[in-house]
């Protein structure tokens, strides 16, 4: 069962640097494409985490699950803008 899981978590993975790649073709947006992919990282972590449940697993996910949330905030803020001077 963990060699099916491991497969699984790469093939997740896989999937979600095609579809981040697809988004960002076609929509020519970074934050979007950024989000899909850390979408689907957090699958295939949480996927590796229930194959194989060890602590180091679950730092990993929680790792994944942190860069998300970082990622996501920090693009949403995006760059600081200046007014006219």
């Amino acid at each position: 069962m963990t060699w099916l899981m491991t497969q699984a978590a790469v093939l997740v993975t896989a999937f979600g640097l095609v579809g981040a790649g697809c988004v960002g073709l076609r929509l020519r947006r970074v934050r979007v494409s950024v989000a899909v992919l850390t979408d689907f990282l957090v699958a295939a972590g949480l996927v590796r985490l229930a194959g194989h449940p060890s602590w180091t697993s679950l730092a990993t996910a929680t790792a994944v699950l942190v860069v998300r949330l970082r990622v996501g905030s920090g693009l949403r803020a995006g760059p600081e803008r200046r007014g006219p001077s």
